[in-house]
This record gives structure tokens, sequence and C-alpha cells, in this order.
């Protein structure tokens, strides 16, 4: 890398960023840079993967295919742990690379690096086990879980890592190959932990490519490609969906999360707004299951606002779980849903307007009481905009939760846990966080429900999706 393209004052000079084929480093004529969300400066050049690039990459695959699928659950354990070693040992360049490019700060980033390392940990000591499905006096029948083939991962920019990790993970653990193309918006980390894994993997195991929605389009087209796994909005998602019936590839897509938490009336506020905040403003809102609507209970709604908005100011650009949008595009889209209230006379409470200084910061904004129908309700914003509504009956609320775009998460507080299993299994969403906002855990299946996904991931179910099933017929 030149001096020219060296981002200013970086603590690790001379860093540079590959595609990783066939187990080695391929540079590429054409490069980008990516902007630094808090300094708004270019950081590292990265290289643009080819069509020929995707095309080698696959082949290399489906080659490596034909050895790695018939690797044991031991071996394939070995290698889990062999890569969250990795992960570990280069923690602290893989930290400050993915602080760069995403924003976030870098205990966030850090944090985010030893998550993935749990991932490979956690699959290490899950197994898909052949299961007896039937036997009688004339049959057995023995279902056995076998790869796939070839699969593609599309990751988003909010999480990298920890998404990226989930996906990588799960297709090595259940006999895969695997090709990820991370977002053009942060691309450095997984390219980096891609060519640091190679010095424990064999070659064409684990490889990736960078590019725009262009690669994207060929991956999904591509007919050496067997399954495609992506997280992002549902325009893609759809469109990935329509591409992949071409080949009839296995699909799984994480989509839009318009999240709903719903404090009950019998909440205890002083507990439940350090945690709703929480859901709402952690990383600027850009989680797929932050909580993107507020939903107050009638009674308790003054108080709630009024510590609410107090617990809204803990989040600045000094607080370390506060971040800027981690791109131009989110920045200005959150910026037209703030505009889009404001010209509809929408009550902005606190926050709402935007500095002039460098990076793409929005402040915590709480709009209060905008009309259902308005596009901040319904539409998921990925910005730290929050809108709180009121409700008094149970029926009423659960209808205005469930949203086609909201089948993600839902959150919900109350100290009765028999009504929250009652409102929680009307809520037609594929995880909900009871007395607590919203977070996946890597034990716990997370799949959305109608516009929110198809398929899903994480836990031992999350493995199945990954895999073909085979019944064994033994006639005696």
């Amino acid at each position: 890398m030149s001096a020219a393209t060296e981002p200013n004052g970086d603590t690790y000079p001379g860093l540079a960023f590959y595609n990783v084929i066939d187990g080695k480093q391929k540079s590429s004529e054409v490069k980008e840079q990516v902007i630094d969300p808090r300094t708004e400066e270019s950081l590292w050049d990265v290289p643009v993967a080819s069509a020929q690039d995707l095309d080698d990459a696959v082949d290399a695959a489906n080659r490596a295919f034909k050895t790695w699928k018939h690797t044991t659950q031991t071996e394939r354990q070995k290698f889990l742990q062999d890569i969250a070693d990795c992960l570990r040992a280069n923690k602290d360049v893989l930290a400050h690379v993915h602080m760069k490019e995403t924003g976030k700060s870098l205990i966030m980033a850090s944090t985010d690096v030893e998550v993935a390392a749990l991932h490979f940990e956690y699959y290490k000591g899950v197994t898909l086990e052949d299961d007896v499905q039937y036997e009688d006096d004339t049959v057995k029948i023995v279902g056995t879980y076998v790869p796939i083939g070839v699969l593609a991962a599309i990751s988003p920019w909010n999480f990298p890592m920890i998404l990226s990790s989930v996906k990588v993970v799960s297709a090595l653990a259940t006999g895969n190959c695997v090709i990820i193309k991370p977002s053009p918006f942060t691309p450095y980390a997984i390219l980096k932990f891609c060519e640091l894994a190679q010095s424990v993997l064999p070659p064409g195991v684990f490889q990736a490519l960078s590019g725009g929605a262009d690669l994207g389009e060929r991956i999904t087209l591509h007919p050496g490609i067997h399954h495609v796994s992506f997280t992002g909005t549902v325009a893609v998602g759809q469109r990935i969906l329509q591409n992949c019936a071409k080949t009839m590839k296995k699909v799984v897509l994480e989509l839009a999360g318009n999240n709903a938490a719903i404090i009950c009336e019998d909440a205890d506020l002083e507990k439940v707004v350090p945690s709703v905040a929480y859901g709402c403003f952690y990383h600027g809102g850009q989680v797929c299951v932050a909580s993107k609507r507020v939903y107050v209970h009638e009674t308790l709604y003054d108080k709630f606002m009024e510590l609410f908005v107090e617990e809204s100011k803990k989040y600045s650009q000094h607080n370390i779980l506060y971040s800027p949008l981690s791109n131009r595009t989110n920045f200005e889209r959150a910026k037209s849903f703030i505009e889009d209230s404001k010209k509809n006379n929408h009550e902005i409470v606190t926050g709402g307007e935007i500095s002039d200084e460098k990076g793409f910061w929005i402040p915590p904004t709480i709009v209060a009481k905008p009309p259902e129908e308005s596009l901040l309700v319904q539409e998921e914003q990925f910005a730290p905009i929050a809108p709180v509504l009121t409700w008094s009956s149970e029926d009423d609320v659960i209808a205005r939760a469930n949203l086609d775009n909201a089948g993600l998460g839902a959150s919900l507080y109350t100290p009765d846990l028999e009504k929250a299993r009652r409102i929680a299994q009307r809520l037609e969403s594929g995880s909900v966080w009871i007395n607590r906002f919203e977070r996946p855990h890597f034990g716990a299946y997370f799949a959305g429900w109608k516009l929110s996904g198809f398929g899903g991931e994480l836990g031992k179910h999350g493995l199945y999706n990954y895999c073909q099933v085979q019944c064994l017929h033994f006639h005696k």
C-alpha cells in the first residue's frame, strides 16, 4: 500500500487486504476504499473481485469439498477450535480494523471478535447425530445429515465479524465449503480473518471475495454454488430468493426487523427504561433486533417518557456503546426519517438535529406518539430514532406489533410471566425477549417470520439448514 492510501495515524502501518482464493492472497486491478464513519477519512485499498475470481473460487471450493465432506466430526471440531484460537491470537489487529470500518469503539470491536471466536467454540460441541426415524419388525429407517456442497455467505455491515462467523462456522461444522462476500461498506476485517484462517484450514475450504451488488448477483446465479446465506434488506433478500430458485439453491435469509418493544402496565420502569434505551440506541440503533417501535401502556406513558428522555442522554459520542451510522447511505436514509417526522409535525421530544461535524452521527431521537401509519412506525429505521406509542388493549397492541416486516424479534416487559408467555405466543416473531432488550444467543435458533426471513441460523437447529437429509431404509 502506498503512503497516499495509508489511513491517517494508523497504528498498524503497512496493512494490506486481499481476496482469498484457493488458500492464496489475490489482489485485483480494480480497488476501492471505504470511509471511516467517525472521521469520513478514506481507509485502505480493498480489491474488487472479478467474474473470473468468482469462477476460480467456486472451482477451488468444489475441489476442496470432495475431501472436506469426508472429514470426521472429531477432525472438524479441531479445525473449529484452531480457528477460534486464530481469532484470539489476532484479536488486536482484527479489532482495530473492525473499529475503523464500522465506527464502533475499540471495546465494541474487540467484543465482536471475541463473540466470533465463541461461535466456533460453541459449534465445536454441537453435532447432528444420525437418528432412527422409524422402526418395526420389517424396517429400520435412519436419518443422516449430509453436507450440501459450496455455500456462499453474503454478510452485512452492522456486525460483520459476528454475523459472518455464524455463517462460516455453520458451513464448516456441517462439512460444507464456504465463500464469504463481506459488505462493500465493511470488507476489511472479514478479508483479514479469512486470510489468517488459511494457516489452519485446507485450501479452498474457506475463501473470501470483496465486491458490490454485481458480485452478489453473480454469486446467487452461479451454478457451482449450492447454498446462499444472506443477512440484509427485504428487497435484496427477495431478489436473492428469485435468483437462487433458478438453480434450486438452498437459501437462508435474515431480513428486516421492525421490532416492537411492549411495556405492560405492571412494569417496573426504573428497571425497564434502561433496558429499552439500550435496545433502541446501542450501536446507534444499527442492530437487526433493536427495538424499533416502543409501545407503552397508557397508564405509564408520562413517567416512561420522562425517564426515557433522561436515559437517552447517556448515549452520546463519549459512550463506548454508541456509534455513528456505519456508512453514508444509512446516514442519509436515517435523516430522511427525521425530516419526514418534521414535515408531518410529529413531536420530537429530544434529538432530531444533525450537527455539521465530521462523522455520520445522529443523536438519540425520540418521537412521541407518531401516527401508526407514519413512515417511522411502518418502516425499519435502523438508526437511533425511537417512536414511542401508547396502548390500552392487549388485542390492539398485539395487532399493531405484528407488522409483516416485524417477524424477526420483539421484547416484552412485565413481571407477570404467565401474561408474558400469553402475549409472546401471540406475537408473530421468531424470537421474543422477556424483560430484556433483544439480543440473539448462539444457543437459540434465530429465524425471521414473514418478510423478516426465510430459514434460520444459530443453535443446533440452525445447522439443519446447512445440510441435506438422507434417509437410509434398512429392511430386515
